[in-house]
């Protein structure tokens, strides 16, 4: 595909939730990452405000385990702390492919379009690990980024058939990014098929939620600001 890149991810731990519901005590894992998680990490990697970037697919490579840990959440209006008990997935590694189109609500960007330029960049940002922290989900779970060959080593589900895997959290539209004044949240229905999850375009998923009006920023070419130093 255009504009691809491809990267392994992998760390300890890692805690990926669906935001709107772990605002509680509790916390549980999903046993893959969520398309968000996804684009998190690969914006972390390298992000500019020219583009914007779309997760295609993932492989699992190791097996899907988790660990319980009791957590010390504290009470802001108390003197004490909670005991609450995450469940973390352990030892995880995932290749990914990724690609970027250019985002077209930035007009004063124009002169920025330059695919080469950004793939190259993009290419050299996974070959140092990213320019920022990776984060598997949340910040207490550390996470690395390494090129990789996509589909040449061997993942610990690459025998086996199609698992669903239930109704999960896709991610947000942002404002900024569709145009319309509200924040809303995306859910869909994945499987994993011989160890790969193929992720749907944001704009595919049908189970979407409005969460609260929010104005989008808007960028005339007048507000040009140079990005040479970025």
């Amino acid at each position: 595909m255009r504009n691809q890149i491809t990267f392994k991810v992998y760390g300890r731990r890692a805690l990926f939730t669906d935001p709107i519901t772990r605002i509680g005590g509790e916390k549980s894992s999903y046993s893959v990452p969520t398309y968000q998680a996804l684009k998190g990490i690969v914006e972390s990697v390298f992000w500019r405000p020219t583009i914007i970037w779309y997760i295609d697919e993932m492989r699992v490579m190791k097996a899907i385990r988790t660990q319980e840990c009791g957590v010390k959440n504290r009470k802001y209006h108390e003197p004490k702390n909670d005991l609450s008990i995450y469940r973390y997935l352990s030892d995880v590694c995932y290749e990914v492919k990724a690609h970027f189109e250019f985002n077209l609500r930035r007009p004063d960007l124009v002169g920025d379009r330059n695919e080469n330029k950004h793939r190259n960049i993009a290419k050299r940002m996974v070959a140092q690990g990213g320019r920022r922290d990776i984060f598997l989900g949340t910040r207490e779970c550390q996470g690395y980024v390494e090129p990789v060959s996509y589909g040449e080593a061997r993942g610990f589900y690459d025998d086996t058939p199609t698992i669903p895997l239930g109704t999960m959290f896709h991610g947000f539209n942002y404002p900024d990014e569709t145009g319309r004044e509200m924040l809303q949240v995306r859910w869909w229905q994945p499987v994993m098929d011989h160890g790969i999850v193929r992720f749907i375009r944001p704009e595919a998923c049908t189970l979407v939620r409005d969460i609260h009006k929010v104005k989008p920023k808007i960028f005339m070419p007048e507000t040009i600001c140079p990005l040479d130093g970025m």
